[in-house]
């Protein structure tokens, strides 16, 4: 019994040593590791397993917020310097391609992102007149055919820029999605202050000034080249369906200017032919998608005409144009979903074919019509962002793919412009003012229907409708 007391008490005195040596060697170590900076801290020296970036949580609305914000920067920050419009486009790793020359569709497309850059808070309004103003002030004395604008003018003079050899004259369309923004425009000031309404009255003069049934050559149709150097030779009839309706709408909502119905009915509508009864997935095309596969055409023909154009309960004599849009997105969905030709990511998440740059065979950035019949792997965000509208469960998810690897996609105004995961994930480092403006605007007429209810609310709007037989959704 006393040696099994005296073994007890042998290994208490063991333990009290032990630990006492060890709280010392533990002090040594603590202190040599805060004074010599590289000495071993205890923690292991083997290498990491890779895991996934984090992404912050982020809600739908604050997502929609962020993106919207982004993409205002391109048509506030990176306007043209001297007119304040849109740029045609915008290289962030090239500043000096192209920084002169104004697209007039894009800044039809940038005076409606404006207003919603007042109504979420990202600039003033009067910080909004002062710009609106400047490039309205632009445009009165900028190069006109016939009231028409071209496709591109030179920021620096107001002189038209070519778009191509015979196109150095009016371009029809893109003068109409100017007049789009226009109207917008006045409506949103017209009650305003002294400035404000000076400001949509200049607005509303501009739009009225085109002479829109110049441009049918007296024909029932219109047409969308004239060039004071080789007349209407491009000789390009606007038929449907295509991007092309808010032209039709236009030209006969214009006081002076007008066309009759006939002009529409033969020339968008093709005396009832625009419609298709075929459909993709178990879904109705709806519309004739001219040149197009039987699965749709580009999606931003779903978009420039609506930016303003309310397509929900729009119907004339032959289509509903709310069933054709949605359609038309929901098709391009699927047909990514389905993804025939095996392309990395493509599915639920990352979708969208339309026009936009694009990937050359050779890695270097080009330009192309994405579409279901012209397939590349290449995404273009515009395309999911701006169907908003249309498909929102959808377009959601492609936006939150957009933003988890903003990493590679998020430039210095918003989203860019197109890229390719099959490519070991090619970015087009570039944006275009087509496919920006779009993407902020519909957003906006998701959430609160803004430029839609601008537009539709504007009489000469109503009345050109109400010539064409419309009915529609004020």
């Amino acid at each position: 019994m006393r040696n099994q007391n005296r073994l007890e008490y042998i290994k208490r005195i063991l333990h009290k040593t032990f630990v006492i040596f060890f709280g010392i060697l533990l002090i040594s170590v603590t202190a040599c590791s805060s004074s010599e900076p590289d000495a071993p801290t205890g923690e292991s020296e083997l290498p990491q397993i890779p895991t996934e970036p984090e992404v912050p949580e982020i809600s739908d609305e604050e997502l929609l917020n962020f993106t919207q914000q982004e993409t205002f920067k391109y048509f506030w920050d990176y306007a043209e310097v001297n007119s304040g419009a849109a740029r045609e486009r915008f290289h962030p790793n090239e500043p000096s391609n192209d920084p002169n020359t104004v697209s007039i569709g894009g800044t039809g497309f940038g005076l409606m992102a404006l207003l919603v850059g007042v109504e979420r808070g990202f600039i003033t309004r009067s910080e909004s007149v002062a710009r609106i103003d400047q490039i309205l002030s632009f445009l009165a004395s900028a190069d006109r055919f016939h009231g028409a604008w071209p496709h591109w003018l030179n920021g620096t003079n107001g002189n038209v820029r070519p778009f191509s050899e015979m196109d150095n004259g009016g371009d029809l369309v893109e003068t109409a999605f100017l007049a789009q923004g226009l109207i917008c425009i006045k409506e949103y000031f017209k009650n305003g202050d002294d400035a404000e309404k000076t400001l949509a009255n200049k607005a509303d003069a501009l739009w009225k000034g085109v002479e829109w049934n110049w441009y049918t050559q007296g024909q029932n149709s219109l047409y969308w080249h004239w060039s004071p150097n080789f007349g209407f030779d491009i000789n390009l009839e606007l038929k449907g369906y295509n991007e092309v309706m808010i032209t039709y709408v236009m030209a006969a909502a214009s006081p002076d200017y007008a066309i009759e119905k006939e002009v529409y009915t033969n020339g968008w509508a093709s005396n009832g032919s625009i419609t298709d009864l075929t459909s993709a997935y178990n879904i109705p095309l709806v519309v004739d998608h001219a040149g197009n596969s039987p699965k749709g055409g580009p999606l931003f023909w779903a978009h420039y005409s609506y930016l303003g154009l309310n397509p929900k309960s729009l119907n004339d004599d032959f289509v509903n144009y709310w069933d054709a849009a949605v359609n038309h997105s929901k098709i391009n969905y699927l047909y990514c979903v389905d993804n025939p030709k095996n392309y990395m990511d493509y599915g639920e998440n990352c979708w969208g074919l339309t026009a936009s740059y694009s990937r050359n065979t050779n890695g270097s950035i080009g330009y192309n019509a994405h579409s279901p019949s012209n397939d590349l792997g290449v995404i273009s965000p515009t395309a999911a962002i701006s169907s908003m509208p249309y498909t929102p469960e959808e377009s959601l998810k492609a936006l939150r793919y957009f933003y988890q690897n903003k990493d590679k996609l998020l430039g210095p105004a918003g989203f860019y412009d197109a890229f390719s995961p099959q490519n070991n994930f090619w970015v087009a480092e570039a944006y275009l003012a087509i496919d920006q403006g779009p993407e902020i605007v519909m957003i906006e007429n998701y959430r609160t229907g803004l430029l839609w209810k601008l537009f539709m609310q504007n009489e000469d709007v109503q009345n050109g409708l109400n010539k064409l037989g419309f009915s529609y959704e004020q």
